[in-house]
């Protein structure tokens, strides 16, 4: 069996990991095309060192841009990637412009797709990434759903016969991520001196949440009033916006630094004491650490984390601080993100349903 992966965003590259693994474990083939959507070398080339996967088999390079023309840009070089490679599935990760491209490009060649991570919705169609998942999902071929809401999702839009259960593929590398660092001090509190459970990480990079100067200034006068030191890990999108609204990212209690690799990542948010983000992934992580998350935007996909307490939302200053500084939620035993063997299952499923 021949699986040809397609990613190009950070969390993507968390989600390949266990994958590729579980694909050799099984004998697989397993081709990696990396896009090149995230194209700072913090958000993409150290993941695949960092997560062990190699590098990626082919490169597009394709670079920011529009949706439309990096969507573009993406359909026309995949074309020629997959009439050589012929794999027996196109597997995408996620809601990205990579997740559409890849998807269109397979469905126009006539290979069967996969979608891990299928069945998600915020119901808000402003978010360019609720139109790719939406589309992805109706072009699939197989749908590979991270939870049960999402399984329910996709059966009330009539792609129950195509889905699949198999847990959430991020469970099962954070689960292996977390027990290697077990016991090491974080680089970033170490580098900036600051005490375990003395700081906010913080994550922002939304297009709702930069592209407008009010709002971003906003979310900084949130980040900026809070009551410990707020380390927000600035994307270069929000470092871009941040200097041609001309705001200051490092005012009050707010410091910009670097985005980290992935295992510092980790690190630095089981030593926080709580995480604001508009960032899918790592509410998630969040509350598989049990650390406290504020999420800022008007809705999340990961509703679990919200009604387990685990995750809050928040649009303005006001609200944001309310979120942070509520009470410690309850402790939970509850596991709705699968037991850290989703990737085995999608190998699994993938092998049954191939020819």
């Amino acid at each position: 069996m021949k699986i040809l992966s397609v990613v190009g965003a950070r969390p993507q590259f968390v989600k390949l990991a266990p994958i590729n693994k579980a694909a050799i474990a099984a004998g697989a083939e397993h081709v990696i095309v990396h896009t090149g959507q995230h194209y700072d070398p913090m958000l993409s080339d150290v993941f695949f060192e960092d997560l062990g996967i190699g590098s990626p088999d082919v490169h597009l390079g394709v670079g920011s841009g529009s949706h439309g023309v990096q969507t573009g840009a993406m359909l026309s070089a995949l074309d020629a990637v997959l009439d050589e490679h012929r794999p027996d599935w196109v597997l995408v990760y996620g809601d990205t412009n990579s997740t559409i491209a890849a998807a269109l490009s397979a469905v126009k060649m006539h290979i069967p797709v996969a979608h891990l991570e299928a069945g998600l919705r915020s119901f808000n169609r402003r978010m360019p990434e609720e139109h790719n998942r939406v589309m992805t999902d109706h072009a699939a071929d197989l749908l590979l759903a991270p939870t049960r809401g999402a399984v329910e999702h996709l059966a009330s839009e009539g792609l129950g016969a195509r889905t699949i259960l198999v847990g959430d593929v991020m469970t099962d590398v954070l689960f292996d991520v977390r027990d290697q660092i077990a016991g090491r001090r974080s680089t970033l509190t170490e580098e900036l001196g600051l005490a375990s459970g003395g700081y906010y990480l913080a994550t922002i990079h939304r297009a709702e949440n930069t592209d407008d100067p009010v709002r971003l200034s906003q979310v900084i006068d949130g980040l900026a009033g809070l009551d410990r030191p707020v380390i927000l890990l600035a994307h270069p999108r929000v470092t871009a916006k941040a200097a041609a609204h001309g705001l200051r990212l490092d005012r009050g209690a707010l410091r910009a630094h670097a985005p980290l690799a992935y295992p510092d990542l980790i690190a630095a948010a089981m030593s926080s004491a709580g995480i604001v983000t508009d960032s899918g992934g790592l509410q998630k992580e969040a509350f598989l650490l049990r650390v406290p998350c504020t999420t800022v935007r008007t809705e999340t996909e990961w509703v679990e984390t919200i009604e387990l307490g685990w995750n809050a939302l928040a649009g303005t200053a006001a609200e944001i601080t309310a979120a942070v500084s509520r009470p410690a939620p309850a402790p939970t035993d509850a596991s709705p993100y699968g037991d850290g063997h989703a990737a085995e299952r999608v190998i699994a499923a993938l092998h049954a349903h191939s020819g």
